[in-house]
C-alpha cells in the first residue's frame, strides 16, 4: 500500500484570508447595531429583517473562519486527518442558519402585510446604501478561493446576497416615498427571504453531501475508475472510494489489480501526481493486489463497503 499526501496551504494565502473574515467580521457587526437602531426608529421590517440576516451572516463568518483555522490543526492519534472537516460542518452550519433566518423573516413579513405601519424611507435608503458599500467589499475580500473552497463560498455567498437585499431595501425606500404603499416594506423583505433561500439551497446540498462522503462535485467516478484502468499493469479496480476530507481536498482509497507485482514507488507517485492534476484529488492510498487464483478480494463487489 502506498499512500501521498499532498498538502497545498500557503501561509500568505491563510493570512490574507484571515484577515479578510477578521475584516468582515468588524464591519458587519458594527452595521448590525447601526442597522437595528435605525430600523427601529424608522419602524422599517425591511431594515430589521436586514439587520437579523447581517447577524446571521456574522456568525456564519465566524464559523466559517473558525472552520479554516481548525482546518490547519496537524493530525493527532485521536484526529488522523486532523480537523479539515470542520470546513464541511461550517459550510452545513451556515445554510442551516441562513434558512431559519429566511423562515423568521418570511413570518414577520407577513404578520406585516396585515398590519402595515408608517416608515421613515429617508433613514431606510440611507441605512441601506451604506450596507450595499459593506457587503460589496466583504464579498470582494472572499472573492479569492471560492471556487475551490465551498466553505468560502457560503461566506461569499452571503455577502454577496446580503448585498442585493440592501438594494432592495433602497429600492422599497424610493418606492414607498414615491407611491405611499406601505405593503412595500413586508413586500421587499419576502424577497430578500427568496434572494437567501435560492442562494442557500445549493449550498445546503453541497455540504450535506459532503457530509455524507459523498463524491465532491466536478469529479465523475467513472472517468476515475476510467483512468485507473487505463494503465496496461493495471488488470483490475475495485473498492474505489472518492470523499471531501474538507471543503478543499480530495480523498481516493482503491485497490489495484497488478498480476505483475507492486509497481514500485515512482509509479504510484506519478499516478498520485495524475491524479492530482487531472481530478483534484489530493489525497489518494492505493492498495496493490496480485490477483492470484483461489484468492478474492471480499471488497471487491461494488455493492460491498
Amino acid at each position: 500500500m502506498s499512500e501521498h499526501n499532498h498538502t497545498h496551504a500557503h501561509a500568505a494565502g491563510v493570512d490574507t484570508t484571515s484577515r479578510a473574515f477578521a475584516v468582515g467580521v468588524a464591519l458587519n457587526l458594527v452595521f448590525v447595531v447601526i442597522e437595528i437602531g435605525f430600523g427601529l426608529h424608522a419602524n422599517s421590517l425591511s431594515l430589521l429583517a436586514d439587520a437579523g440576516h447581517n447577524f446571521s451572516d456574522v456568525i456564519g463568518l465566524l464559523m466559517a473562519w473558525g472552520a479554516l483555522v481548525l482546518a490547519k490543526r496537524v493530525p493527532s492519534e485521536r484526529f488522523t486527518y486532523g480537523l479539515r472537516s470542520s470546513t464541511i460542518m461550517a459550510a452545513f452550519a451556515n445554510a442551516m442558519l441562513l434558512l431559519i433566518a429566511v423562515g423568521g423573516i418570511a413570518w414577520e413579513a407577513f404578520h406585516r402585510f396585515g398590519n402595515p405601519a408608517e416608515v421613515s424611507e429617508i433613514t431606510m435608503i440611507w441605512v441601506a446604501a451604506v450596507g450595499v458599500v459593506i457587503n460589496v467589499a466583504t464579498a470582494l475580500m472572499l472573492m479569492k478561493g471560492r471556487e475551490k473552497d465551498l466553505n468560502l463560498r457560503g461566506a461569499y455567498l452571503h455577502m454577496l446576497a446580503d448585498a442585493a437585499v440592501s438594494v432592495g431595501v433602497v429600492l422599497a425606500g424610493i418606492g414607498m416615498m414615491w407611491t405611499g404603499w406601505l405593503w412595500l416594506d413586508p413586500a421587499i423583505s419576502l424577497v430578500i427571504a427568496v434572494v437567501i433561500f435560492a442562494g442557500t439551497w445549493g449550498l445546503l446540498k453541497a455540504s450535506l453531501r459532503l457530509s455524507l462522503q459523498a463524491v465532491p462535485d466536478g469529479i465523475d467516478v467513472k472517468k476515475v475508475n476510467a483512468f485507473l484502468q487505463s494503465f496496461p499493469e493495471v488488470k483490475e479496480v475495485h473498492d474505489l472510494h472518492i470523499w471531501g476530507m474538507s471543503t478543499t481536498e480530495v480523498a481516493l482509497t482503491v485497490h489495484l489489480v497488478m498480476p505483475q507485482g507492486h509497481p514500485g514507488d515512482a509509479f504510484l507517485d506519478h499516478l498520485a501526481e495524475e491524479l492530482e492534476h487531472h481530478y483534484h484529488i489530493h489525497h489518494p492510498t492505493f492498495q496493490i493486489e496480485l490477483g492470484e487464483e483461489g484468492v478474492a478480494c471480499k471488497l471487491a463487489p461494488s455493492d460491498v463497503v
